[in-house]
């Protein structure tokens, strides 16, 4: 055997390596150059060949290069980022990115590959957190509020009777006065509701949400105008009339360019004519959140817009918001004790006259509350809370499933540069040391990830908002990252970079050395733990992708349900026209005619079919219910009612069951009829055939009702709802006719052409008409926009999943193949058949894939429970869904393993026996 110690030497002398560690260097590239020798004379080299060649490796300065780019010479530090026995715990962590940065770039796809998955897993995290934080997490764009305070009926056991006008109708007027006289704890207080008014004073309709204030709104919140001035004390008396408005700041840019020159000019409001004094700033979108506000007028002022029908005036209409500031030294509780003291008193004093002694004795019972405001008041937070934290778990998990897929990833790569640790190691090297620089790397990733994902969260922040928006539902939100965002995107790097990035460092960090050198640059064969490891994450990632999966089915399913539901009536082909004509001041007694002639000329277009008028769309959230007693029955019984002329069924093709529809022989003057759904029947008469019967307002017994019809059950304000007890009352017996109508009109045109024509017919009969027109079908899909949500976001998450899933079962698959590649071959040498191989391989894809399975299916029944609220006719464990996860994703693994599988089974057991 010769002695390599002279050549090794000469070999490294250019190096300039300490004396101890160049003794170790020797002594240990002997050993491997002695291995080596004896591989060459096992291939039938004879000593002298075997000798040459080693030595022409020695003389080539391969070896001293490769060696130089791992270590420093002697003057130096050891390795990059070292500062001898005294180094700091970061010192060289810039030099450590910048190597890892080198190592990036040498392979792109990797690269990539590794960045994009991270950024589509914690951009949908951050963009979802993003919405949760401005949902629910951000104060108030206004003066300390964390002072401010809600006021409200705190506990209602049955309900309140009245009109609800506005999205936070918790009060009257009444019931704002007296609490604004008589409240002790807040140092100012204020009323608001947002209710749309129209901005043109004649054909279709353009809507601007209109914020109605009391004096003390603007100075309680602290606002600060941009342009002019905002609404005072002083602005708010009662019989102020139409007097100054204060446009909101997207508003004001929208409408009038953003101009100085907007101050002064007029707006109308439903006809009623404003003054702009002033501008919010850009920030403040009002104190309902989600929601905003386009131009905000005088509390005051309301009595302007129909003095007749006055919301002020009226002891029944609900239609207000409060809000206040707290004095210094009171609590929210205090405060509430405060208005619960004087509660009986304020009732007392606002007591409809027109309630009956059930509904006197309720009101009574009334008492007031206070409640922290400091993040405003919000519908979204009762209606998206849950659909929102369910989208971050589900997209929490396509994050872990990223960092299993990158751990595989990088745990091929460690396994490819076992010979460089080894080296790094030999040559004085701390384990610690290496760990660190492998870390660094995968911290590296993690950063680059994190910086692409938030600004992918900014683009999918706001698609999620467009998606839960719709014509009539604006959604507004400020989605500026604050400092909650920004920590949660670093902790998501950080634990991004531990959860993919700890099992390589760990690889690194237990190297042996020596069987690494042994290896002759192929890298060592992969002990079991290695194989244990990656097996792990298989299952991992089977199970996470089998969780988002059956989510993304059963949300896409839910989805489905809802939209092939049988609602009772037929949603395609129809458009709702609301006329309203205020302008045209017609006579009570003409007001029918009127009627009559404008849905005469709308029936006379070309492909109409059928018109119908009706107080209430269906599904339109809107609401019409009352209390009926049912003579020898159920007495005092909520029910809903909706008011619909002759041919309503007809329209929406609502099967008529029994009896007959309303006809021209109903009018003001002929005896109460009603037509009640199967619903109706069932509830209050055991499913007995109710034509003939008669049903009386437990408010009024007086007002009867004799039931002339039945037809089928339909929703009323939801697709979700259980079936209601509906009665329907002829619009044609109604003494009084209003200054509108809504008509829903039937045509086998499109809807554009007939929109065109609805609108003609209404500039023909009066320029000043106003209109606004919806297509039904539009309507009530919008109504599904949470729902369409989830489904859009849980199937993205659900094709990512299939994405990774195929790239890591893929790659470890193959991984684990070429490291058995020498066992593989010594079974075919012994007499293995390929399909055998093939079987092998397969056969423990099928092992993992049934692990994950288990696991995956017990978590994914338990996000079903979570979720279940939030499911139509579907079980949280469906088993037609959760099975067809489970094939689906079985044959994921079956192609994503049959690939490597098949390359095994092709090895040629000699060549990889000479290799070894």
């Amino acid at each position: 055997m010769p002695d390599w110690s002279k050549e090794i030497r000469a070999a490294l002398e250019r190096l300039n390596l300490e004396p101890t560690r160049e003794h170790d260097v020797i002594e240990e590239l002997s050993q491997h150059l002695d291995d080596r020798y004896d591989e060459l004379m096992a291939h039938g080299m004879d000593a002298q060949q075997a000798y040459q060649t080693l030595h022409a490796e020695l003389e080539d300065g391969c070896l001293s290069r490769e060696l130089k780019s791992i270590i420093r010479k002697a003057h130096e530090p050891l390795s990059p980022g070292s500062s001898g026995p005294k180094k700091k715990l970061f010192g060289g962590l810039g030099r450590d990115l910048r190597y890892g940065g080198r190592q990036l770039r040498q392979s792109p796809v990797f690269a990539a590959v590794a960045i994009l998955s991270l950024a589509l897993g914690i951009g949908a995290n951050t963009a979802i957190f993003q919405l949760l934080d401005a949902v629910r997490m951000r104060l108030l764009p206004v003066k300390a509020p964390e002072r401010l305070a809600a006021v409200q009926i705190a506990h209602i056991q049955n309900g309140r009777t009245g009109n609800f006008l506005s999205d936070h109708a918790d009060l009257t007027s009444g019931i704002w006065n007296l609490i604004h006289s008589q409240q002790q704890g807040f140092s100012s207080i204020a009323a608001w509701a947002v209710v749309g008014r129209n901005l043109n004073q004649g054909g279709e309709e353009r809507n601007a949400n209109t914020l109605m204030v009391s004096g003390d709104f603007f100075p309680m919140l602290g606002i600060t105008p941009v342009l002019g001035r905002l609404l005072l004390p002083s602005d708010d008396y009662r019989g102020c009339g139409t007097q100054g408005a204060v446009l909101s700041y997207a508003f004001w840019q929208s409408e009038f360019g953003g101009r100085d020159l907007a101050l002064g000019s007029k707006i109308a409001l439903d006809r009623q004519i404003f003054q702009v004094i002033g501008v919010t700033p850009p920030s403040f979108h009002g104190v309902n959140i989600g929601k905003y506000f386009d131009v905000a007028v005088a509390l005051c002022s309301e009595p302007a817009f129909d003095a007749k029908d006055s919301w002020t005036d009226n002891p029944q209409t609900w239609w207000l918001a409060v809000i206040g500031r707290l004095k210094p030294g009171w609590t929210t509780e205090r405060a509430s004790a405060q208005l619960t003291a004087i509660s009986p008193g304020i009732f007392a004093a606002t007591l409809p006259p027109k309630y009956d002694a059930i509904n006197k004795k309720d009101y009574l019972r009334f008492r007031l509350g206070a409640s922290q405001a400091d993040k405003g008041v919000s519908d979204l937070r009762r209606s998206e809370d849950n659909p929102l934290y369910i989208l971050l778990a589900l997209s929490g998990l396509v994050l872990l499933l990223a960092c299993a897929n990158l751990a595989n990833l990088l745990l091929a790569r460690a396994s490819a540069r076992q010979r460089e640790m080894a080296l790094r190691l030999t040559l004085g090297a701390s384990r610690t040391r290496l760990m660190r620089q492998v870390l660094a790397e995968s911290l590296l990733l993690a950063i680059l990830g994190t910086a692409a994902g938030v600004g992918l969260a900014q683009l999918l922040s706001h698609a999620l908002i467009a998606m839960l928006s719709s014509r009539d539902n604006h959604i507004v939100l400020d989605m500026a990252p604050d400092w909650r965002v920004l920590c949660f995107a670093a902790g998501l790097a950080g634990l991004t970079c531990i959860l993919f990035g700890l099992a390589p460092a760990m690889q690194a960090f237990y190297t042996d050395p020596g069987a690494a050198m042994k290896a002759s640059g192929r890298g060592t064969t992969a002990g079991r733990e290695h194989f244990v490891l990656r097996r792990i994450l298989i299952v991992v990632q089977v199970a996470l992708a089998l969780v988002l999966l059956s989510g993304a089915l059963l949300f896409t399913q839910s989805l489905r349900n809802l939209l092939t539901l049988d609602a009772g009536f037929q949603q395609d082909h129809i458009l709702i026209a609301n006329f309203n004509y205020p302008a045209l001041h017609i006579p009570q007694e003409r007001r029918r005619p009127f009627q009559r002639d404008l849905k005469g000329r709308i029936q006379a277009i070309p492909g109409v079919q059928s018109v119908a008028e009706t107080f209430i769309v269906p599904i339109s959230h809107s609401g019409w219910d009352d209390n009926i007693d049912v003579p020898g029955g159920p007495q005092r019984q909520d029910t809903w009612f909706n008011s619909v002329s002759a041919g309503f069924f007809q329209t929406l093709r609502i099967p008529l069951l029994a009896g007959r529809d309303f006809n021209d022989q109903d009018t003001p003057d002929s005896p109460r009829v009603a037509i009640v759904n199967e619903t109706f029947a069932r509830k209050y008469f055991h499913s007995a055939n109710p034509v003939g019967k008669i049903v009386s307002n437990s408010e009024e017994p007086s007002k009867t009702f004799q039931i002339v019809g039945m037809v089928k059950d339909t929703k009323y304000n939801s697709l979700r709802e259980e079936p209601r007890p509906i009665l329907f009352v002829s619009l044609s017996q109604d003494k009084e006719v209003g200054e509108g109508m809504t008509l829903m009109i039937r045509s086998n045109e499109s809807m554009e052409s007939l929109a065109a024509e609805v609108k003609r017919v209404a500039t023909d009969m009066s320029p000043t008409m106003m209109l606004r027109l919806s297509v039904f079908r539009t309507q009530v899909t919008e109504d599904l926009a949470g729902e369409r949500l989830m489904a859009r976001l849980t199937g993205f998450f659900g094709v990512l999943a299939i994405a990774l899933a195929i790239v890591g079962i893929y790659g470890v698959i193959s991984y684990m193949v070429a490291r058995r590649k020498g066992e593989i071959g010594v079974r075919m040498a012994l007499g293995a058949a390929r399909r055998n191989i093939l079987g092998m391989i397969v056969r423990e894809a099928l092992i993992l894939l049934g692990i994950g399975t288990l696991i995956g299916a017990a978590i994914a029944i338990a996000v079903g429970a979570m979720a279940r609220s939030m499911l139509f006719g579907l079980k949280a464990y469906d088993p037609v869904i959760l099975g067809s996860s489970i094939l689906g994703l079985a044959v994921i693994v079956i192609l994503s393993s049959l690939l490597p599988a098949r390359r095994a089974a092709s090895i040629d057991p000699m060549v990889v026996l000479r290799e070894e």
